[in-house]
């Protein structure tokens, strides 16, 4: 009998959530790069090791301090629901801006781990980031990824469960 997981994906809008979405349960969420593009949060299923993980894209969120309906939405299943795992997706080239929301979720205790996506860029940007140290500092688990080819998705699975 498969054990059962729920992982979130949760972070800023455009970070790749629904790209990693897709690539996890081969569904085609619709991606896009404009404002309220996922206002509710889509769900897919997969089997990996013995599991059988419910995956929740969750809409765009820069704060837990929600103000627009996209973030009352992820705020409410993140605070209320508590998914087994919060996969706090972060871009790389702005990782700045993206650790607002992923310092809050730690100051929540929620179960985290970042999925630094697109690595890629931010490399041709000039920015190398030092996932093992960000982790170390963090006090979570980092996987480096580059979501729109897939590299990363399985790490990111294996260090979920």
């Amino acid at each position: 009998m498969a054990k059962e997981l729920r992982i979130a994906l949760a972070g800023n809008a455009n970070v790749g959530k629904s790209v990693i979405f897709n690539q996890l349960t081969g569904l085609n969420q619709i991606v896009g790069n404009w404002p309220g593009k996922t206002v509710e949060r889509a769900e897919g299923t997969l089997h990996f090791k013995d599991y059988a993980i419910r995956i929740i894209d969750l809409p765009g969120i820069y704060s837990l301090s929600a103000y627009s309906l996209e973030e009352i939405v992820s705020r409410d299943y993140i605070a209320v629901e508590k998914p087994d795992i919060i996969i706090n997706v972060v871009d790389a080239s702005a990782l700045e801006r993206n650790m607002y929301l992923t310092l809050q979720l730690l100051e929540l205790e929620a179960p985290i781990m970042i999925g630094l996506n697109q690595v890629d860029f931010a490399a041709k940007k000039g920015l190398r980031i030092n996932a093992e140290q960000l982790s170390e500092r963090l006090g979570v688990p980092v996987v480096p990824m580059v979501a729109i080819t897939g590299r990363g998705i399985n790490e990111l699975l294996s260090t979920a469960i």
